[in-house]
């Protein structure tokens, strides 16, 4: 209906493409307008509107005010600004698990061997991916958003940070493949923080973000890189292998400035990947710094069933940034939940 491929309809692993979604959102745009929604463009929320424990809409930072007795929040993981407004009206947030780590990028070519035990995967086989998880030392290290085919590109949403991400074209066509391989951070990794109240997790995103940012060498948005054979056995890299990564890589021992919890179970995490995949690692493949924001750290707690906020009536937390989803499809069917939870509530839907 709006330009993605049919077969996310079906795949067990949808796909639309980083490419195809600009089109894809500009036709979901024009359907809401069609409809009668109105998009704001240039536009901040600065507060919501609550009485008696009941939303009665929100207040932009231009001062305007738009009136409703339904607000879908769903503002994505990286609108920090959005859980801060929230724990400054004391609207109820919770920690959550999250994760962090690096992203890998071999050549697609070596993946394509291991994975179909071959020379190459010829005309007809897709570019090959993979999915790893491994326990380390009582936490989960495992394999996110892996991108055959694919790019790794910057992901950050402010200054004096540096965080990376993955992406593919629909083809899948590029000559690299990356993925986050992230550790699990538990809410028992964060009492250094607790001061933070539920904005913990966040405040470990940030402080290593902003760690990532100061051990890179060079302007911009370069990112600190370590060839993942360097990374593994805790050496320097003194020359990095081609990467995606446009804005450039430099060498940065990742594995001496990451937390040491995170260090080492990502190494040998690597060691126990390289038993299920043989070649693995190898001075060919790349470490990328900072893999952040695999989800959100804080959850928006809302009622299993109505789907409004767990205090405030009216208030339907949303997606990945009310910790609710992970990734495109995901959130896309969260935000159909909540739109038909709002149409139940006010007797448009039975």
């Amino acid at each position: 209906m709006h330009g993605a491929q049919d077969e996310i309809l079906y795949e067990a692993h949808p796909h639309i493409g980083t490419n195809v979604l600009p089109r894809v959102i500009t036709s979901i745009r024009k359907t809401i307008e069609d409809h009668g929604g109105t998009i704001i463009f240039n536009s901040k929320v600065n507060e919501l509107i609550v009485e008696s424990n009941s939303i009665k809409g929100v207040k932009l930072s231009d001062g305007q005010i738009i009136k409703s007795n339904a607000v879908i929040l769903a503002t994505g993981h990286s609108a920090r600004d959005i859980y801060e407004m929230l724990w400054n009206q004391k609207i109820l947030l919770e920690a959550k698990p999250f994760a962090i780590g690096v992203r890998v990028e071999h050549p697609q070519s070596l993946i394509d061997t291991i994975q179909y035990h071959g020379v190459s995967r010829g005309d007809y086989l897709p570019a090959a991916s993979y999915s790893l998880v491994q326990q380390v030392e009582g936490r989960g290290v495992y394999s996110f958003c892996m991108c055959p085919g694919g790019f790794i590109v910057p992901a950050m949403s402010g200054g004096n940070e540096l965080v990376v991400n993955g992406m593919s074209p629909s083809g899948r066509n590029s000559k690299w493949a990356n993925s986050g391989i992230v550790v699990e951070v538990k809410l028992d990794d964060l009492t250094k923080y607790e001061s933070y109240g539920p904005l913990a997790g966040l405040q470990l995103q940030k402080e290593l973000e902003q760690l990532a940012f100061k051990n890179k060498d060079g302007e911009g948005v370069i990112a600190p890189a370590q060839r993942l054979d360097d990374f593994v056995s805790g050496r320097q890299s003194n020359i990095l292998p081609n990467c995606s990564y446009q804005p450039g890589i430099t060498p940065s021992p990742i594995h001496s400035w990451l937390p040491q919890g995170i260090s080492t179970r990502l190494q040998e995490g690597f060691r126990q990947f390289d038993k299920k995949m043989k070649g693995f690692i190898t001075s060919e493949a790349v470490v990328v710094a900072l893999e952040s924001r695999t989800s959100s750290p804080i959850r928006i707690p809302r009622n299993c069933d109505t789907l409004q906020h767990t205090q405030i009536q009216g208030l339907y937390p949303c997606g990945e940034g009310a910790g609710y989803s992970g990734g495109i499809v995901s959130s896309a069917i969260d935000g159909e939940r909540c739109a038909e939870a709002v149409a139940l509530c006010f007797g448009i839907r039975e």
